[in-house]
């Protein structure tokens, strides 16, 4: 079983995921109900509907309750040294405009790509780890590599 790391905060955002989605739950289960008094199942689009909704919610909660479960607190505080790990802000050159770019390596539930917050698992996390200032790193893309150059490390 592999571990996921994650800070308290992206724990705490995941468990009240959980719970929002739980309580959801028995709103759908209504909704099944009186799709369900409405006849025949095979026309009724609004009960397959709702049981389509349903094993979404009951998929991502197992893939929620399984992250929890496998979750590693990891104090970013105590994190150190001159290798990307996670919990690192990295200051990146791309290579092919010269742009400067700025991305924190974060766990489950505390991604936010737009604001330069990075999981770990992402192809541009797999991507950063374990290189140090000065490396050169290739990301794989759909559209081809990306090519950056480590400028900084740096751990909050």
């Amino acid at each position: 079983m592999n571990t996921v790391p994650m800070t308290k905060e992206g724990l705490d955002k995941l468990r009240g995921e959980v719970a929002e989605l739980e309580e959801r739950r028995p709103k759908v289960l209504l909704q099944i109900k009186e799709a369900r008094e409405k006849g025949d199942l095979s026309e009724n689009a609004e009960y397959h509907a709702a049981r389509e909704d349903l094993s979404m919610l009951e998929g991502r909660i197992r893939e929620l309750k399984d992250k929890i479960a496998r979750a590693t607190i990891v104090d970013t505080s105590k994190i150190g040294g001159d290798t990307i790990v996670f919990g690192a802000t990295v200051k990146l050159l791309s290579l092919a405009d010269n742009e400067e770019e700025t991305y924190t390596l974060v766990g489950e539930g505390e991604n936010d790509p737009l604001n330069g917050r990075i999981l770990t698992t992402s192809p541009m996390g797999q991507a950063l780890l374990t290189k140090k200032v000065g490396d050169k790193v290739e990301v794989p893309t759909p559209k081809g590599s990306l090519k950056f150059k480590v400028l900084e490390i740096k751990f909050a």
